[in-house]
């Protein structure tokens, strides 16, 4: 259904609401979604509520880049308690393909995350919502951060889970080595990149997420064509372009997963911690996509909180308080020391071969010992074209690396996640290693 939707000032907002929302029902999610146009610019919407609830203030929810639809079609049920939901995907976000608009041409690129945040507003606007309730998820959260700040009267209270406020050198690498495989075709390399950064691997034995929704994910990925990978590319430049986000005054949920290894929880909690309202909260034994781990427990903790009601005693939930929050650790896995630290970094394109001593090491990255500082920096030169060998009982292996800074004579770098089989190597021998270091302390 198109609609440009403009509602008379008199009409109370109570039967306005009522209007609004379609009944929700198992086929609701076979419905297309509702547009509204604004400029040239599509935005595409689900509103939703069951009659029980319809009267309590609407939840809008914003999802990640590729979160459709259908990703909240087993969430929406706990949130009913909490009132209606309006699901949206703003121009090249969530399912939405728009990615040139149809009046003036322009690419969707040009729209920053502070755009979409203001065509939010004047959508809520046109269809006569005064108040909302909040629910930014990844990239949303940024959408959502902004709107609060840019629209204060219409937020009542927000949810943020996997925000930052400041990106880190480390973080945009990631993001730009995932846009060069991408732009290389190497689609199936890109596709396990993804899933790698997104879902700490290193503790699915506790996230739980099952085989299938890691292959679904990554097909997902690895399939990508025409205007899903300019859509990829808009919104990875999007927030390779950010730099700030905008802290919200009203009240705020911040929640993350207790292993994100993507937005990290000392760098939600940081967030958190700029908020004069806020609440703040980890999903136990999940990591960025605690909806799809832990849907269960996240849901039930952001309609508690949505309700008003105390978070404090929720199962799998694990609330904290300021003085917490400030002690987290920044690092989400231990560094350990290997048993053969003396290896090799190569060149992938070249027969350039550095020595190098591994100071210390996790799942995640490391810290390189060099010749000199001269070597560093002639390492500098390629920083996401060397590659660390490393030996296990199969033989060598090797895995690339991103390196992201340098001091004297040390490297510090990301390890490179592109292939699951590789990933997996890697996560066996820091095991082996971690068990070869409780052996010798034992003894």
């Amino acid at each position: 259904m198109n609609s440009i939707i403009q509602m008379d000032s008199g009409v109370h907002a109570e039967s306005m609401q009522c209007n609004f929302f379609d009944l929700y029902d198992r086929d609701s999610f076979k419905q297309p979604a509702r547009t509204t146009w604004i400029d040239g610019w599509k935005v595409e919407y689900m509103a939703i509520a069951r009659p029980e609830t319809m009267h309590m203030t609407p939840m809008v929810i914003i999802g990640g880049a590729f979160q459709n639809f259908n990703s909240y079609k087993y969430c929406v049920e706990q949130l009913f308690a909490a009132g209606p939901i309006i699901l949206i995907d703003l121009p090249s976000m969530g399912a939405n393909q728009q990615i040139t608009n149809v009046d003036s041409g322009l690419s969707a690129g040009t729209l920053e995350l502070e755009d979409l945040a203001g065509m939010l507003g004047t959508w809520l606007d046109m269809v006569g919502m005064q108040k909302v309730a909040v629910l930014g998820m990844s990239l949303g959260s940024v959408v959502a951060s902004c709107l609060a700040h840019q629209r204060p009267e219409l937020v009542e209270r927000m949810i943020l889970m996997g925000v930052m406020q400041k990106t880190r050198k480390s973080w945009r690498m990631l993001l730009e080595e995932s846009l060069y495989l991408m732009n290389e075709q190497r689609m199936e390399e890109f596709g396990q990149a993804v899933i790698l950064y997104l879902v700490n691997h290193a503790k699915m034995d506790v996230t739980r997420m099952s085989p299938t929704a890691k292959r679904l994910f990554f097909r997902q990925m690895a399939e990508f064509a025409g205007t899903e990978l300019e859509r990829y590319d808009i919104n990875c430049n999007r927030l390779l372009r950010l730099t700030d986000v905008p802290v919200p005054e009203c009240d705020v949920l911040v929640a993350c997963g207790q292993y994100d290894s993507f937005t990290l929880p000392h760098e939600n909690a940081n967030f958190a911690l700029q908020c004069p309202n806020m609440q703040f909260a980890m999903i136990a034994n999940a990591d960025h996509v605690p909806q799809l781990q832990r849907r269960k427990e996240t849901m039930n903790l952001f309609a508690t909180y949505l309700r008003g009601e105390s978070i404090q005693n929720l199962d799998g939930i694990l609330p904290m308080s300021r003085e917490q929050m400030a002690q987290i650790d920044r690092r989400g896995e231990e560094r350990i020391e290997v048993q053969q630290p003396f290896t090799q970094l190569t060149h992938r394109h070249s027969d350039l071969t550095l020595k190098v001593e591994i100071a210390d090491l996790n799942y995640f990255g490391l810290l390189l010992n060099l010749q000199d500082s001269a070597a560093a920096e002639l390492a500098m030169q390629y920083p996401r074209d060397l590659a660390l060998h490393l030996q296990d009982e199969a033989g060598e292996f090797k895995i690339e690396c991103l390196i992201f800074e340098s001091s004297g004579s040390q490297l510090r770098a990301l390890f490179k996640h592109g292939s699951f089989e590789v990933a997996e190597r890697l996560l066996n021998f820091v095991k082996w290693q971690k068990a070869q270091n409780h052996m010798q302390k034992a003894v």
